[in-house]
């Protein structure tokens, strides 16, 4: 039994536990923040989702996302919104710093947060839903695309009391609003225009926010406990991985380390890197507007050039080649957003340097074929022997060549030591010529 007087301690501290905020302790509001500095993809939405989780799970005050993003996919974006709207702990999106933005699945990730903030020189909008293969729609298709987009944005908007209608404009117009015109708008499209994050936490101190549920929360975030939550690293290998001109070289090395190991089979290393190089292309293509047309045709080029070899073109085919490896590295990517196409800086190089490596590959096969054979039967064709004896039309005699006794026949009339040419091999029997001037 416990002393009366303790028992009253241990009933006020319990008490005064119950009391204290969610997210408040000893040492101040906990608050976590995560730089989301990507496209939105399945590895960026894990990492978001993984993130929100710990906050619930820590009991932290609030959750705030740095995001900085083209845009993304859209099944991706849902799964973030949908982590977001059923979270225990208020989610702030802040796009920073100054010349930043969150466009497509940006946009619609910003408006769908508790607390949605902008630094000074920034923009989010143009959420306009394109195919992710880059296959042009009908126009039928591109209407219920854009139809389905925007009622979801105009029913995070609502949810958040923020301006649906342009939440609307956003995704059927392909608007984009800066800081100013979003904070202005009636209702506005953000909460506030901050700096930093800092300054984000000490505007939002005391202020009391609606959840998407309904329910309003007071937040504490003075004095706060700043946490910053990272990818871990394999978070960050695919992350840099789902990079236009990462998977592009990518796949040029992959289908480069396959053509080097179909010509020289065997060589093991080429054809491993060059498969574990595709293998990796095609993870970061299910995360990339790819376009069929532009991977057809860099297939098509590497064909050309590796035909060269069988078929005499004077060079048609090479130039065939290269033509077909750079129009297919530039419509690799079917996008208008200049972060989602593969950087012409990139393409350039690669396709030269690739062009030249499968040429000189063709090269050197086409020199082996012309080189004449230093083994076997067809090695010996045109060596020089010696006549061990005459040698008659009617009557054969023997030479020595390369070092051995062969028997050895010939129209010719051949004299003791004379130099002959081997012009056949008939099992152990040669057949030699008189070797003529000049040979």
């Amino acid at each position: 039994m416990l002393h009366p007087i303790r028992r009253l301690v241990v009933v006020a501290v319990v008490a005064a536990s119950c009391l204290v905020p969610r997210g408040l302790s000893a040492a101040g509001p906990l608050v976590y923040s995560a730089t989301v500095d990507a496209l939105i993809h399945p590895v960026s939405a894990e990492f978001i989702i993984d993130t929100i989780d710990r906050a619930d799970r820590d009991g932290a005050a609030l959750l705030v996302f740095t995001l900085r993003t083209p845009g993304g996919l859209l099944d991706s974006t849902h799964d973030i919104v949908s982590k977001m709207l059923s979270a225990k702990t208020p989610v702030a999106v802040f796009v920073g710093p100054s010349g930043s933005r969150a466009a497509s699945a940006g946009f619609l990730i910003t408006i769908a947060a508790d607390v949605a903030a902008m630094s000074p020189g920034t923009h989010i909008g143009a959420a306009h839903p394109v195919q992710g293969t880059g296959e042009k729609l009908d126009e039928t298709m591109a209407k219920k695309m854009a139809s389905d987009v925007a009622a979801a944005a105009r029913t995070w908007a609502t949810g958040r009391g923020r301006n649906a209608q342009l939440a609307d404009e956003a995704v059927r117009e392909s608007r984009s609003f800066t800081e100013t015109e979003a904070i202005n708008a009636t209702p506005p499209l953000i909460d506030f225009v901050v700096r930093d994050v800092p300054d984000l936490l000490a505007k939002l101190d005391g202020r009391t926010i609606k959840r998407f549920d309904g329910r309003t929360v007071e937040l504490h975030t003075a004095g706060a406990r700043v946490v910053p939550i990272e990818m871990n690293w394999r978070q960050r290998l695919l992350s840099t991985l789902a990079h236009p001109n990462i998977a592009y070289l990518l796949l040029s090395l992959g289908m480069l380390g396959l053509t080097i190991e179909l010509w020289n089979p065997g060589a093991v290393l080429p054809g491993v890197a060059g498969g574990l190089c595709l293998i990796l292309a095609f993870f970061t293509f299910q995360v990339l507007p790819i376009n069929s047309a532009g991977i057809l045709l860099i297939l098509f080029g590497i064909l050309l050039l590796i035909l060269e070899v069988k078929v005499t073109s004077h060079g048609v085919l090479s130039v065939g080649g290269i033509v077909s490896l750079f129009f297919g590295s530039t419509m690799l990517m079917d996008t208008k957003s200049p972060e989602l196409q593969v950087s012409l800086s990139v393409i350039l190089p690669v396709v030269l340097g690739l062009s030249g490596i499968v040429i000189l590959l063709v090269r050197l096969g086409i020199a082996s074929q012309r080189q004449r054979p230093t083994t076997g039967d067809a090695g010996m064709i045109g060596e020089t022997a010696r006549a061990m004896g005459p040698i008659e039309p009617a009557r054969p005699g023997r030479v020595a060549a390369r070092g051995e006794i062969w028997f050895a026949r010939s129209n010719d009339s051949i004299a003791d030591g004379e130099q002959v040419v081997v012009a056949a091999v008939d099992g152990l029997t040669l057949t030699v010529t008189r070797q003529r001037a000049g040979v």
